[in-house]
């Protein structure tokens, strides 16, 4: 099951999916968070992000099936041709064939009198106003999906040219090469790193470092739960060997408030120094606290046997921190118990 899908039914069970308007919320939901998926990852193509809003869209098309057949209704102008609605399959509606009980009820006129009608010509006026708000509000449910997307994708696309500054004139445009802007988000919907882990990137030798952690100062370092830490040493040098307790346990390590002040209102690179423990390769995954500075999303990173480098940029808010962070360090996301070895955690800030 992929992770559009498996969040989703996971929505699903926080209420009564047989709703039709409980799914609709819950898709809505999942569009807005793809959303806040694209609109924090500026290096993402137009193209690639209209792709993305089509497998979402096609996947919640795959699973409403699940929940509305497709009913085949004969067309009332006698063209023979076939509509699925969903409003034909809700409880205690009508097909439109079907013949009413011949029974006479009672209703009084504007004058007070009691007036026999047999209810076949109820029948008739009830299809006759069903058929004009049918055609004056009704919208096929799938129409609503091909309208959205398209609207997203006409948004996304001038917010794109917009920040590459299409719309100014020769004169207006800054042709100097910048680095872009990063935002910091949490993971909601769907991660921030989608598809493969990060694998290792390359250090400038010419940054400043801040240490944040060293195997010298493990005190800095919580093992909660069924998570462990343990300082080792071997021909590599001195390191903290650490195991989560599950897919959901991580270890944390201190970030001293001295050092988010120094970080406040700039772009900083943060650097894990680590490898995966006893020749076994892992996949990593690193989530940050940093107070009133925000966090870091939810990053996932390919370890290999090798000593290698981690990096994540950030880009922090100005603010007093107020106080210090946390990095947290899931050194198994399959939960399989699989060990890392973190020789060092620090960071620099982009002059």
């Amino acid at each position: 099951m992929d992770p559009i899908e498996k969040a989703i039914r996971n929505a699903f069970e926080k209420g009564n999916a047989e709703d039709r308007d409980f799914r609709e919320k819950v898709y809505r939901s999942a569009f807005a968070a793809l959303d806040r998926a694209l609109k924090a990852n500026p290096n993402l193509t137009v193209e690639a992000a209209i792709n993305r809003r089509k497998a979402l869209q096609a996947k919640i098309a795959e699973i409403e099936t699940e929940f509305v057949p497709v009913a085949a209704a004969v067309d009332p102008a006698g063209n023979g041709g076939f509509e699925p609605s969903l409003d034909d399959v809700r409880p205690g509606n009508r097909g439109r064939g079907a013949a009413a009980p011949d029974i006479s009820i009672e209703r009084r006129n504007d004058s007070g009198r009691r007036k026999a009608v047999r209810a076949d010509s109820l029948a008739v006026e009830g299809e006759r106003d069903e058929r004009r708000a049918r055609r004056g509000f009704r919208i096929p449910f799938g129409r609503i999906f091909v309208t959205t997307t398209v609207i997203a994708a006409l948004g996304i696309g001038g917010w794109w040219a917009l920040q590459t500054g299409m719309f100014k004139s020769a004169a207006q445009r800054d042709t100097s090469v910048r680095n872009p802007m990063r935002t910091t988000t949490s993971e909601d919907f769907i991660p921030e790193n989608e598809g493969a882990p990060i694998k290792p990137g390359q250090v400038d030798p010419s940054r400043n470092w801040i240490d944040v952690f060293s195997p010298a100062d493990a005190a800095s370092v919580t093992a909660p739960g069924q998570t462990s830490a343990q300082v080792m040493q071997d021909a590599s040098g001195s390191f903290l060997r650490i195991r989560s307790g599950g897919s959901d346990e991580a270890v944390l390590f201190d970030v001293g408030q001295g050092v988010l002040e120094k970080l406040a209102g700039k772009m900083a690179t943060f650097d894990i120094i680590a490898r995966g423990a006893d020749g076994q390769a892992t996949q990593m995954s690193v989530d940050c606290n940093f107070g009133e500075l925000g966090g870091c999303g939810r990053k996932r990173y390919a370890v290999g046997y090798d000593r290698g480098d981690y990096l994540f940029e950030l880009d922090f808010r100005s603010k007093n921190p107020g106080s210090g962070g946390t990095i947290a360090v899931n050194s198994d996301v399959g939960g399989q118990g699989k060990q890392v070895d973190v020789y060092e955690i620090r960071v620099s800030v982009s002059e």
